[in-house]
């Protein structure tokens, strides 16, 4: 294996992957493979990248450093020689959180300083001018990635942000020194190294400037970054000849298919509504009622089982809406059942023989992620075709595949549900 990256949460893990996989022309990308949660055992031979989807997000920071140094020694015993630590595009984190202590660690295990830090995904419309984030024209503070559940991010200086979280300066290499060109952001990422800093944020306006950051991390240690940061990864590789390139193939799952919908975000409401608004049948969770007992997984699978179809249900609301109910019983009481709850119906939707589950929401798709990899004792998902931007499907299992799409609450187009059950089956 050439490059690990280590994913704080599941979709953001398969975006990534989705970029290592596709790469750009004409080179292509890298055969890639996703796990849930670090690996017991070595990886199948072959395999040029590696994605490990932690559920770190939101966890304290000293359990989120714990468990990526975790994943980089499973890498170090693959023979990896690139690391990239990757979390969200909009930076999702909070003062206290975990993004600045784990890229330190890992800079600490791999004696790596000026350690690029873009989280820029300009075809998300998530870019980096001066330091700041940008989504589309407006500035992260200003997205309404302020009003977050979990992490509302209130301050778009991502320099700042990260230096209430790190012990060493952090650096800059503005938009100026980019368009130069891979020689100057590696000298002055070299610079920045010599001057102390550890970290050191790139600015990123467009794909070209991706690019232009991929050559010039050649040989760097460690990355982190959205998964915009590792566009240009896999040509470094394979223009040396370290690697052959992807050339997977995809087989498409038939029968019933699901969608379980727990992200609050504009995004994931709307294309609620236009599933609502195709005459789909859908069922609204009232999140009351699941901390009362009243509303289980097993209501939610017999719904599912009784309207075929495309049959959706959701514990989405709108931002105030959660806010009263996490206010009510506790953000992390309330995160950690409805996680259990689309968790243990995604468990009986494939004892009882589901192929295709579409899952909206990143806390979401991670559990429902890794109660899916245990259920059926896979550790490897292997890469399917793209749906949307940044949302890949996922293949587990060799005879009769299991298939997953999890998407971020920010992602996929209005008609995202159609599209991806479409592709699974492999109508698209």
């Amino acid at each position: 294996m050439l490059i690990g990256v280590i994913a704080d949460d599941f979709t953001g893990a398969s975006d990534i992957a989705n970029t290592l996989a596709k790469g750009v022309p004409p080179e292509g990308g890298l055969r890639t493979a996703q796990f849930s949660g670090v690996p017991t055992r070595a990886v199948a031979s072959g395999i040029e990248a590696g994605v490990i989807a932690l559920k770190s997000r939101s966890a304290p920071a000293e359990e989120a450093v714990r468990e990526s140094l975790a994943a980089l020694n499973w890498f170090r015993a693959q023979g990896c020689r690139q690391i990239v630590f990757k979390y969200c595009s909009t930076f999702d984190s909070t003062p206290a959180g975990n993004i600045g202590p784990v890229a330190e660690a890992l800079a600490r295990a791999l004696d790596a300083k000026g350690v690029t830090v873009c989280p820029a995904f300009p075809t998300m419309g998530r870019t980096i001018y001066q330091g700041h984030l940008f989504v589309h024209d407006r500035l992260l503070s200003e997205s309404g990635m302020e009003h977050h559940p979990l992490t509302p991010m209130t301050d778009p200086d991502i320099r700042r942000f990260l230096s209430k979280q790190t012990s060493t300066p952090v650096g800059l290499v503005p938009q100026q020194v980019v368009a130069l060109g891979a020689d100057a952001i590696a000298a002055k990422l070299a610079a920045a190294g010599q001057a102390g800093q550890v970290l050191c944020v790139v600015d990123a306006v467009c794909d070209g400037d991706l690019l232009r950051i991929g050559k010039a991390s050649d040989g760097a240690p460690l990355l982190t970054g959205g998964s915009g940061i590792a566009l240009g990864l896999p040509r470094n590789f394979i223009v040396r000849g370290d690697a052959t390139g992807n050339e997977g193939t995809f087989t498409p799952a038939h029968g019933p298919a699901a969608i379980l919908a727990g992200s609050c975000s504009g995004a994931t409401r709307g294309q609620i509504d236009q599933h609502i608004a195709a005459g789909h049948p859908v069922y609204p969770i009232d999140v009351p009622e699941v901390l009362a007992g009243a509303v289980t997984a097993e209501t939610l699978t017999e719904f599912i089982s009784e309207n075929p179809g495309a049959p959706l249900v959701y514990s989405s609301g709108a931002p105030d809406v959660v806010r009263q109910i996490q206010d009510r019983y506790g953000r992390e009481v309330v995160a950690a059942q409805l996680d259990e709850l689309f968790a243990e119906t995604a468990r009986q939707l494939l004892r009882r023989g589901w192929r295709r589950i579409v899952v909206a929401g990143g806390e979401t798709s991670g559990a429902v992620a890794l109660a899916v990899a245990r259920e059926l004792d896979v550790e490897a998902m292997t890469l399917g075709p793209e749906i949307d931007p940044g949302v890949p499907v996922l293949s587990l299992g060799q005879q009769e595949p299991v298939l997953l799409a999890l998407k971020s609450g920010n992602f996929g187009a209005p008609d995202f549900f159609s599209k991806a059950l479409d592709v699974m089956g492999g109508i698209r």
